[in-house]
């Protein structure tokens, strides 16, 4: 049972990873976005920006759904920041615990 769960955890835990940092980036290009530092007329910077809303709007969506803006703030990219964090470390835990 080890031999299959190991590896599967292990590749949960980096997809996890990767999506945490899709998450970080759209956060930072809707920031650079919003204070003008970059312009969406770019065809590359336009394509980034909608390949990152469309990775991670999904799981975004039904966060901003429950939280409010708090003086214009989005904290749903934070709120699913800590759920990837603790869902890492949920399958860290179970894969020591298997070992």
């Amino acid at each position: 049972m080890d031999i299959i769960l190991g590896p599967l955890i292990t590749v949960l835990v980096i997809a996890l990873d990767l999506f945490k940092w899709a998450v970080i980036l759209s956060a930072i290009l809707s920031w650079l976005v919003a204070f003008n530092v970059i312009n969406t007329h770019n065809q590359f910077v336009s394509m980034v920006g909608e390949f990152l809303w469309r990775l991670t709007e999904p799981a975004l969506r039904p966060i901003r759904s429950i939280i409010p803006n708090i003086g214009g703030m989005d904290l749903s990219p934070i709120v699913l920041l800590l759920v990837i964090i603790f869902l890492q470390n949920v399958l860290i835990n179970l894969r020591i615990s298997f070992a």
